[in-house]
């Protein structure tokens, strides 16, 4: 019976890897060149290793596993990871694929971490003080991954952002925020300091790391003002400009959209940001709370190329302009205006604090899921649900048993939402499909994961209300008490909570989350608040679980921590599922919330169809 179930799980496994062939009518998407990402981990039943297997290689493919030279398994393997017993501290391991029975050239060769996580040192800078006498300090915050020097291997982009960074909505002055990045060696490649034109806060600070223009290697992008300096320290606009009024506010003055060079952090192209802020009253308030709610994503919506959207204002009008990086040149794609029409205008107010990117419609071009309303690849509103603002959204193939994919979303205003205070629609249509009550409150939190086997599919559920299946059904009129973050960490197909520096596996029959992993047993620290959420969570590398990026606790180093945990199933890097890459991109905007993938990741799960892809 185990060996039929585990051949069964290599089947499946296989069917998955050719992607080409999955939807040939769709153009292939442009992604990154990745190593084989091999890592390896001491544990008491030995060395865990494991890789990924890449969106770009043929179905039949096998691996074949070398420690110190000398083939570790007997036949080549389809499944990404093994256990060797016999792995020492100091072996080191390489990985081969066999392609028609042929050997490939081996991989890098790598060493057990001695910890569950690999420690990357950084730079942490000095504090001062701000012009109304209030002295700050720096701790790491929201990541980004991306390959800066075209190596197949993920650099890490973080964000310095002082201790007296600002919501909107809170008046005050802050210090400038500091973009790093880093080797996972902990070489620090450059630095970009904002300046004190660019007010620190989660909703004034996004930026992008992807190769927009496919030269493989990731350009970064983000809102730019006057006196800041790039990573070679050349000033962007005036110098000695400042901007800020008396209340710390950045009101007045230029606003720009900055491309950076990868490996140097050189500002390569810098324009004027669209929208401009123009009669800052008329966001809705004079005081500049909702003028400056920034977000930014990347979204392939030619359908074969990365564009960055960049927008401003959710609570009233919303702007989103869509930008093209090629040729050493940034030009606009569309720019959709709420205010521009009476087609355009459903989606005022209907803003998220963070938005997410996916196709949902099939037909190749990726979609703007602003909050409650979508924004079609061609920059106009595919339609409004009309439910209004809310903090959290999450988009994925959530329902087995439905075509395409569906948008679960928790609102704020009960004089909009109705009964409607956690939701979830149609992604395609707006249709709404199942709601529970928000209890005439403001619904803070809301996920959507697969967590029971016994029901298809993912759960979801919100700080208000029960626990819902995916199609439905509601299992419970209690909710689970962690509503932060997800992870794929063990060794089946459910998914993990990712909770402050917790990793933890709901339990059905005890309706509670059980500790996987403590990080704070290594001195890991969790940010934003009581949001919890990581620097970084992704599928940096090794096979297709995900990996988290916590800081420690004074700010000195990075976290990185990759399971240890077997697994008897095999999919591709789930950063070579476009919808899942750009989501890692886009989860440092906002309120961060975790990637999900363009098909269904869970238990009892289908072969996925997987997006055609390309590299460069």
């Amino acid at each position: 019976m185990h060996l039929h179930r585990a051949s069964c799980l290599v089947a499946l496994a296989l069917s998955c890897a050719g992607l080409a062939q999955a939807q040939a009518p769709l153009r292939p998407k442009q992604v990154e060149w990745l190593d084989r990402g091999v890592v390896a981990l001491q544990t008491p039943a030995g060395a865990f290793v494991s890789w990924r297997l890449l969106g770009t290689e043929p179905a039949a493919v096998r691996f074949n596993v070398y420690r110190d030279g000398r083939r570790v398994n007997a036949e080549p393997q389809a499944l990404t990871n093994l256990v060797d017993p016999q792995g020492q501290a100091d072996s080191r391991y390489s990985v081969r694929a066999v392609v028609n029975g042929q050997e490939q050239p081996a991989s890098a060769a790598v060493s057990p971490w001695a910890q569950p996580y690999l420690r990357v040192p950084v730079q942490k800078p000095a504090g001062g003080v701000t012009p109304d006498g209030v002295a700050y300090h720096y701790d790491l915050n929201d990541g980004a991954a991306a390959d800066l020097d075209g190596d197949g291997q993920y650099e890490l982009i973080v964000k310095w952002q002082p201790s007296n960074a600002k919501d909107n909505s809170q008046r005050g002055h802050t210090g400038p925020t500091l973009i790093d990045a880093y080797r996972l060696d902990g070489t620090r490649l450059w630095r970009i300091d904002l300046g004190a034109n660019i007010r620190a806060g989660a909703h004034y600070t996004t930026f992008l790391a992807y190769d927009f223009d496919g030269d493989g290697r990731a350009e970064v992008m983000m809102k730019t003002a006057d006196g800041t300096l790039d990573g070679t320290g050349r000033v962007i606009g005036e110098p000695q400009a400042d901007h800020r009024n008396g209340t710390g506010y950045v009101l007045a003055g230029p606003e720009f959209l900055t491309v950076f060079n990868g490996p140097t952090g050189a500002a390569m192209d810098t324009v004027p940001y669209t929208p401009p802020r123009g009669d800052v009253a008329a966001w809705g308030d004079s005081y500049g709370n909702r003028v400056d709610r920034f977000l930014a994503g990347v979204a392939y919506l030619d359908g074969e190329r990365p564009s960055a959207v960049f927008a401003r204002g959710y609570y009233t009008r919303a702007v989103l302009a869509a930008w093209d990086w090629r040729d050493g040149r940034l030009t606009q794609r569309w720019v959709f205006d709420s205010d521009a029409d009476a087609a355009a205008k459903p989606a005022a107010g209907q803003g998220a604090h963070w938005f997410s990117v996916a196709d949902v419609d099939g037909d190749g071009r990726d979609d703007i899921i602003y909050g409650a309303a979508t924004i079609a690849s061609t920059g106009r509103l595919l339609y409004s649900t009309g439910l209004c603002h809310g903090d959290a959204l999450h988009v994925s193939a959530f329902d087995p048993a439905r075509e395409g994919q569906q948008v679960f979303m928790v609102h704020e205003s009960p004089r909009c939402y109705g009964e409607n205070g956690l939701e979830m629609h149609d992604a395609a249509t707006g249709q709404v499909l199942w709601r529970m009550s928000g209890r005439n409150t403001d619904v803070g939190r809301g996920v959507c994961f697969d967590i029971d086997p016994a029901y298809p599919g993912a759960e979801c559920w919100g700080s208000v209300g029960g626990l819902m299946s995916a199609g439905g059904q509601l299992i419970s009129e209690q909710h689970p008490n962690r509503m932060n973050f997800a992870v794929w960490w063990d060794g089946d197909l459910l998914r993990e909570s990712l909770d402050h520096v917790a990793i933890d596996k709901w339990n059905p029959a005890a309706f509670k989350f059980e500790n996987l992993l403590n990080g704070k047993t290594f001195g890991a620290a969790a940010n934003n608040g009581t949001k919890g959420n990581p620097v970084l969570s992704a599928d940096l590398f090794g096979d297709w679980r995900e990996e988290v990026v916590w800081r420690n606790e004074d700010s000195t180093a990075l976290l990185v921590f990759s399971t240890a945990a077997p697994t008897a199933h095999r999919l591709a890097t789930l950063m070579h599922d476009p919808q899942y890459r750009v989501q890692v991109a886009n989860q440092n905007a906002g309120y961060n919330q975790p990637p999900h993938t363009s098909y269904h990741l869970g238990h009892g799960m289908k072969p996925p169809r997987y997006l055609p892809i390309r590299t460069p």
